[in-house]
């Protein structure tokens, strides 16, 4: 039995954003009653850089549940999110972010313990000069997934 318990205790202590070079900037507590003795409702503001597209950084803000289960990771936060990708230097695609019409992850999330998680994807529209980066939940909400989009020009 004591397995199990180890395997959930390694599991919770796992961080939640799975993206290399992922920087939490800041957050706000949105629980107005929370009296201190657990960790407020929060929406959160990080940022990543493509790792294939040097010169663009992209900011995520995300709802994350508090209270007990929050604070222990056992809480399925909503699938909420905003996203806008800027330039912060020369935007230089290489080959391996043309990737065609499917894209590629540049972004991960776990926003539950198990089967949910926000996601970035990369596209490439050569024919427009831009990349686009859309971000979605896996879990489906009324048959589609929550999504946003964030377009940045290839200078």
């Amino acid at each position: 039995m004591r397995v199990p318990a180890l395997l959930l205790a390694l599991l919770v202590s796992l961080p939640a954003a799975a993206a290399e070079e992922t920087k939490e900037i800041g957050h706000v507590n949105t629980a107005i009653t929370n009296l201190g003795l657990t960790r407020s409702h929060r929406v959160v503001v990080e940022r990543f850089d493509d790792p294939d597209v040097p010169g663009v950084s992209c900011y995520i803000s995300q709802a994350r549940t508090g209270g007990v289960s929050g604070m222990v990771g056992l809480a399925e936060d909503p699938a909420r999110f905003g996203l806008s990708c800027v330039t912060t230097g020369t935007v230089r695609v290489t080959e391996g972010a043309r990737r065609g019409e499917r894209g590629e992850n540049v972004y991960e999330s776990n926003t539950s313990l198990f089967f949910k998680e926000t996601r970035v994807h990369r596209f490439v529209d050569e024919e427009r000069g831009v990349v686009v980066y859309m971000a979605w939940s896996t879990k489906l909400v009324d048959g589609s997934p929550y999504n946003a989009v964030a377009v940045v020009p290839i200078r």
